[in-house]
């Protein structure tokens, strides 16, 4: 069975909920990613902050010269995660119906990496593959 845990990307950035909107953009740039998991102090995931998420307070902010919007008041709230053991499979179709590009993987209520829909795609091709060698 083709699971998460053999597809996802160790987490290597996160943001916390009181970190500011240009250090946020930072980070998000230097992960090459469209989103990243926010963090509580025990590495709970508490939310989500994409780029998209990111422009009507840069645009509000840039505007207004107002440096102090928050992660928190920006993330989404009730992020979509996943769970190392469940299947790829599942997830892709979950996907079909959920728009998110980027899932936090949780193990035992922390974060231990993200999974994007370029590995579920990967994932099911390498598996496509597969089947055209039998």
């Amino acid at each position: 069975m083709l699971q998460v845990r053999d597809h996802l990307s160790r987490l290597s950035h996160s943001l916390k909920p009181q970190q500011g909107l240009a250090a946020a953009l930072d980070s998000l740039h230097a992960s090459g990613l469209s989103g990243l998991p926010v963090l509580d102090d025990k590495q709970q995931l508490v939310g989500f902050l994409s780029e998209q998420d990111c422009i009507p307070s840069l645009l509000t902010g840039t505007y207004h010269c107002d440096t102090r919007t928050q992660v928190q008041d920006m993330m989404s709230k009730t992020p979509l995660s996943i769970g190392p053991d469940e299947s790829i499979l599942d997830l892709a179709r979950q996907m079909t119906g959920a728009k998110p590009r980027i899932y936090p993987v949780v193990e035992q209520g922390k974060v231990i990496g993200i999974i994007s829909r370029r590995q579920v795609m990967q994932a099911l091709n390498q598996q496509l593959k597969g089947c055209q060698q039998t």
